[in-house]
């Protein structure tokens, strides 16, 4: 079943229920893990009829799985971050132009054509590990952007030139946590007024595990910004949230975020209540699309959500090493 045109064009509420429904269907028959997990839950697919009601995943899965539709091949394997202690999860990804068009599609909504953008990226880390989705869409987004845009290295002058030369244009700065700190801790740097500043999560133990508040004042201050943007992404997603304001996230048409109770894990949190991130994420069409994350969280009455950090007893993940209260 061709999914792709209908995922980027739903647009509303009932068309997404409908489109989540056939690809929970598509990925029971096609998917052996998830079959099999569901199966083991003893679930009647009959009585499902609302994306709510659809099983998740357990995110650890792939970590030992292979989760990839039958007959669909291999175009690359994305791998997470993580120290050599630690097993890194693989996303199978079987259309890197069903990834394109996510990443690129949920950008541009937030921020308007990549074509207008000077983007610049300070994730020295992720270009070490390699494998890496997150350095994979940037990558793409620079390749489309402005001639100025590329990356940045760490405690390189040659990077501190930049930043002066570009300092009163607007630029989209893209960066991992901990390098974005030691920018600003290390150099004196201007006031970069038409800048945006993304922070992509991620202490990787080189700092203090801050909460995300306390990382957004010390940016704030450090870049001369009143306001710090988020993206929030994982290996296991083919899509993002942003936040633009308040540590506040919203998705894409074709992404939600469903936020389990913390003590029964099949029922969902009111309003403003902290509980565990469920994430449905129809560009996944080919590996798992409903995807049960060790992540904390909070849904607004606006449908927003804070990201509130990790469960005490998950494995510390590259992409979200900050802890939060």
């Amino acid at each position: 079943m061709n999914f792709v045109d209908k995922i980027f064009k739903i647009n509303s509420e009932n068309e997404f229920n409908e489109l989540a429904l056939s690809v929970f269907r598509y990925q029971y028959e096609n998917i052996p893990i998830y079959n099999t997990y569901i199966n083991s839950r003893k679930i009647s697919l009959n009585q499902i009829q609302h994306y709510a009601e659809i099983p998740f995943l357990p995110i650890q899965f792939f970590k030992s799985h292979e989760i990839i539709a039958r007959n669909s091949s291999t175009a690359t394997t994305f791998l997470s971050s993580g120290t050599t202690n630690q097993e890194r999860s693989k996303h199978y990804v079987h259309n890197l132009d069903m990834y394109k068009r996510s990443f690129t599609t949920g950008f541009q909504n937030i921020y308007g054509d990549v074509k207008d953008q000077i983007i610049l990226a300070l994730l020295p880390s992720y270009q070490e590990q390699g494998n890496s989705s997150l350095i994979y869409m940037v990558d793409q987004l620079i390749k489309e952007s402005n001639e100025q845009s590329g990356y940045l290295e760490l405690n390189s002058e040659l990077t501190i030139q930049k930043i002066h030369d570009l300092k009163d244009e607007n630029v989209l700065l893209i960066g991992v946590s901990y390098a974005l700190l030691d920018l600003i801790e290390n150099y004196n740097l201007p006031r970069l007024k038409t800048w945006n500043i993304i922070e992509t999560g991620g202490m990787k133990g080189r700092k203090r595990e801050i909460v995300r508040e306390e990382l957004h004042e010390i940016l704030q201050k450090g870049f001369g910004k009143e306001n710090i943007h988020s993206e929030y992404g994982m290996t296991e997603l083919l899509s993002q949230a942003y936040s633009t304001q308040g540590g506040k996230f919203t998705t894409p048409r074709w992404m939600k975020f469903l936020i389990r109770e913390l003590e029964d894990p099949f029922t969902y949190c009111q309003y403003e209540k902290t509980g565990g991130i469920n994430i449905i994420d129809l560009a996944n069409v080919y590996s798992c699309s409903f995807i049960e994350t060790q992540d904390l969280g909070r849904m607004h009455k606006d449908g927003t959500v804070s990201i509130l950090g990790r469960f005490d007893q998950a494995e510390i993940r590259g992409c979200n090493l900050l802890t939060f209260n």
